[in-house]
């Protein structure tokens, strides 16, 4: 992997599903950090640097974001507004990883700047070759550049 120690902001509010992701993206690259939060304020809170993350140590800019749609506190379309709208964040790669396949939900992910849209597989062995190709693309093969 080109990116070593890449780091995935995973927003997600099932639990199960994040649990799953984060094992199937460290079965794929052991040097994939994944950090989850639960719902849309913290994913702002974590991208801002705000709050209980602050230090850069602990809650490290990530290489890409994997973000669901249906949050609570703050919807995903909202936190990708905001994070496009941000110039020292807009460049991170935010991929929709969500159940919602409905047209309006990905054309206006699209018009808010999304990077990708998935809709989450619903057998595992899918759900993996998706994580694959997001690694892949988002973390190995894509060139990208944060500012700081």
């Amino acid at each position: 992997m080109k990116n070593q120690h890449a780091t995935v902001l995973h927003v997600e509010d099932d639990m199960a599903c994040a649990m799953i992701v984060r094992r199937i993206l460290t079965d794929i690259d052991p040097e994939i950090r994944v950090m989850h939060v639960s719902d849309g304020q913290a994913a702002v809170d974590y991208l801002f640097r705000d709050g209980e993350f602050k230090n850069p140590q602990s809650s490290p800019r990530p290489q890409a974001v994997l973000l669901d749609l249906r949050l609570p506190r703050l919807d995903g379309l909202e936190v990708l507004k905001r994070v496009k709208a941000e110039e020292s964040l807009c460049c991170i790669p935010v991929v929709a990883l969500t159940t919602s396949d409905a047209r309006n939900d990905i054309s206006r992910a699209y018009r808010d700047h999304v990077n990708g849209y998935l809709t989450k597989a619903s057998d595992h062995a899918r759900l993996v070759k998706q994580l694959e190709a997001f690694a892949a693309f988002w973390l190995d093969w894509n060139s990208c550049v944060h500012l700081q």
